[in-house]
């Protein structure tokens, strides 16, 4: 095994003679480096994208929102944004911007985010509504952060406009609404994309996954997402304390972590094993959850997922988000935001395998995902995400936020 993992390492490095593969290996022992320059062969990856990790303690501030500003692509597809309920448009539209995409127009009913989306992207027109940028035949593409209980109905209107539909999560809130999206889906042969960022625009995610491809860790066994969040109560809009209209918290931000157990164990069915929710210490706000967790059993694998709203001020960022994947070979950590009483920054990946522990600095690795979707886009193919994992993904975080028991402790 710990063969064959070399082997594809030089492989993935382009022809790199095997003796030196090794020798780098021995240097990096050594000399105890902290940097992926102790695996040459995993930082060789097309196109790096520049971008320095700082974390931020007030909000959802990840990879993508940091990074979005990296050199695009020339453009090759046209898109534009309904909806600008959530920050996470940011960064949707820096993965897109990067991949090859022109900006060419927006519309929000909000006059507030209008005016802070316009000063961010001047070169995007202000559609009148929602139906210029629909009824334009020129667009391919639209992305939407729109409040959660519209996302899928617009991007039913998307779809059935003869375009194609990325939603920032969760995309889809409801088991009823999963089977329309499907149905619709299916009849215009449309992508309806999720962008699940904790996967697609955490560079150590990305790292992780080629890792697991290329045999570091053996077979996956088990997926462990940890996914904490700040509160931030004062500034978080009306809808996001409403269940109905954000879905719950497993269907929220449950729905990464269920995409990661997915693409980690290689499963292509799955079940909820059991779950449960609670809001344990937020009575003031009745249709709000703070906790929530789930165990999973695919046939690749099994998964463990925890979510709450419990990030203390004194952390440098909004959650200590972390992701182990266990292997028949080893396991990797992954500590996407913070290394907390450790290295600044995010991006942190530890790799322990037959014979030894290695830290990986992944912060300057590129994320594909946006240029996938244009390809994908352009050639209607499904490298980016294929469509039945997108909405089996949705589909175990749904089921979780139905079945789950309601947690009571003690006062």
């Amino acid at each position: 095994m710990a063969h064959d993992f070399e082997a594809k390492l030089v492989a993935a490095e382009g022809g790199s003679d095997m003796k030196d593969a090794q020798a780098n290996r021995r240097r990096f022992i050594k000399a105890s480096v902290t940097t992926a320059a102790g695996l040459v062969a995993m930082s060789a990856l097309p196109r790096e994208v520049p971008g320095a990790r700082e974390n931020s303690r007030s909000g959802p501030v990840g990879d993508s929102q940091e990074r979005q500003e990296g050199t695009p692509l020339v453009s090759r597809i046209r898109f534009s944004v309904i909806g600008i309920n959530h920050d996470h448009i940011y960064g949707q539209v820096g993965a897109v911007l990067r991949g090859g995409g022109q900006l060419v127009s927006f519309y929000a009913k909000e006059p507030d985010l209008a005016a802070a989306f316009a000063k961010r992207y001047p070169q995007a027109k202000l559609a009148r509504n929602e139906n210029e940028i629909l009824e334009d035949g020129s667009i391919q593409l639209i992305l939407s952060a729109a409040i959660p209980e519209g996302r899928a109905p617009l991007g039913i209107e998307v779809m059935r406009h003869g375009k194609d539909y990325m939603s920032d999560k969760p995309g889809i809130i409801s088991l009823e609404q999963l089977e329309q999206v499907r149905r619709v889906q299916k009849e215009t042969r449309r992508i309806y994309s999720i962008m699940y960022s904790e996967r697609f625009e955490n560079a150590a995610t990305v790292r992780a996954g080629e890792l697991v491809k290329a045999g570091a860790i053996g077979k996956v066994v088990q997926t462990s997402g940890l996914g904490p969040h700040r509160m931030n109560p004062k500034s978080r809009p009306e809808w996001f304390f409403d269940r109905k209209r954000y879905g719950g918290i497993i269907c929220d931000i449950g729905s990464h972590q269920a995409d990661q157990f997915l693409f980690f164990t290689g499963s292509t069915r799955a079940e909820v094993v059991a779950s449960q929710i609670g809001n344990v210490h937020y009575p003031q706000y009745p249709d709000f959850e703070d906790f929530g967790d789930v165990m999973l059993r695919g046939d690749g694998g099994m998964g463990y997922i925890r979510v709450d709203w419990f990030t203390p001020d004194g952390l440098s960022s909004w959650g200590d988000g972390r992701l182990t994947i266990i292997g028949t070979e080893g396991f990797i950590e992954i500590r996407k935001n913070v290394d907390i009483a450790g290295r600044p920054g995010g991006n942190h990946l530890f790799l322990v395998d037959q014979k030894e522990t290695r830290y990986i600095d992944c912060g300057k690795a590129p994320l594909p995902y946006g240029e996938q979707l244009v390809n994908d886009i352009i050639n209607r193919t499904e490298t980016a995400m294929s469509q039945e994992h997108c909405f089996l993904a949705t589909e175990l975080a749904l089921k979780a936020q139905k079945q789950a028991q309601k947690i009571s402790l003690k006062k």
